[in-house]
């Protein structure tokens, strides 16, 4: 599957190395081993571990106070503090096994209700930072409808809304969940045409993701989306949006090729399907096969109706 992945706002760089993690994979097992090279501190306070200075990668007991923190505490700069800790310890892999085996997930899924938005938005960035972990994809699945309503009634480019749309990215590189967002489809095509550039580009990832599950063909291409969306293959629009659209079509192309409709439906007009197969939208493709850009116009070339 294709597909961005967004880790998050986790410092980049850092990779652990292979005895480092098994280190701490060891440590939820309740072993007991040298540090091997990790920066483990000793252990300290719950609330000493939200300290924005603290950005050690944190061993199995003291995420387990962490957590234990984070579940009994109603102090919203210890929660929005704690959440950022175990976000960024989630980057690692080891830690989101951790995570998972400490009952963590729905400790922090749990905050993704609170009305504080600065809340809301960590514990969303936290959880995507697990749903890296395909096994970890399998508890989080639960908060999907959630995240979906709150992406779509939501403030519009905020970062309440970026951090779900990053969620349900990752949700959705795999084909396991992606029928969750079948409901939802149309809405989101709306918050890609009234979105800014950053909500554009993060809904079109979603989107592409979506694209390459044939299973998912007939939901997009039946979804009522605004006749704007054509103005989206202009030639003056952004690249990373404008082969993004391009790379949609053509996901959604190559499907209809291999027959992915058992049956033909008849969609109805106002759809995807009359937009994409529009004649307006075949002149903008040609128009495109003239870019200034290569990219751009290798892209258009893949796509054979063009």
């Amino acid at each position: 599957m294709g597909g961005a992945r967004d880790v998050g706002w986790v410092a980049a760089g850092l990779v652990l190395g292979a005895g480092a993690c098994y280190y701490i994979y060891k440590l939820a097992r309740g072993r007991r081993r040298g540090a091997r090279g990790l920066r483990l501190r000793p252990s300290r306070s719950a609330e000493d571990l939200t300290n924005g200075s603290y950005d050690d990668v944190l061993n199995v007991d003291q995420l387990q106070k962490l957590l234990y923190l984070l579940e009994s505490t109603d102090d919203p700069v210890i929660i929005e503090r704690a959440l950022v800790t175990l976000g960024n310890n989630a980057a690692f892999s080891a830690n989101q096994v951790i995570i998972r085996e400490l009952g963590g997930i729905p400790i922090i899924g749990s905050k993704i209700n609170n009305p504080n938005h600065s809340i809301k938005e960590k514990a969303l960035n936290a959880l995507n930072n697990l749903s890296v972990n395909v096994e970890n994809q399998v508890k989080i699945k639960v908060y999907v409808n959630q995240v979906c309503k709150d992406v779509l009634s939501g403030p519009l480019d905020s970062a309440v809304q970026l951090a779900g749309l990053r969620l349900l990215t990752n949700m959705t590189v795999t084909n396991d969940h992606q029928h969750m967002l079948t409901d939802y489809v149309t809405d989101l095509f709306h918050v890609l045409l009234t979105g800014d550039g950053s909500t554009k580009v993060q809904v079109l990832k979603l989107l592409v993701n979506l694209s390459e599950n044939p299973a998912m063909t007939e939901v997009l291409l039946g979804a009522q989306v605004d006749s704007s969306f054509v103005s989206l293959y202009d030639g003056h629009v952004a690249k990373e949006i404008l082969l993004r659209v391009l790379t949609l079509s053509q996901n959604i192309n190559n499907c209809l090729e291999k027959g992915s409709l058992a049956v033909q439906p008849t969609f109805p007009k106002g759809s995807l399907f009359f937009l994409l197969y529009g004649e307006e939208c075949a002149q903008k493709m040609r128009a495109l096969a003239k870019h200034h850009d290569a990219d751009v116009k290798e892209k258009v070339t893949v796509i054979p109706r063009f």
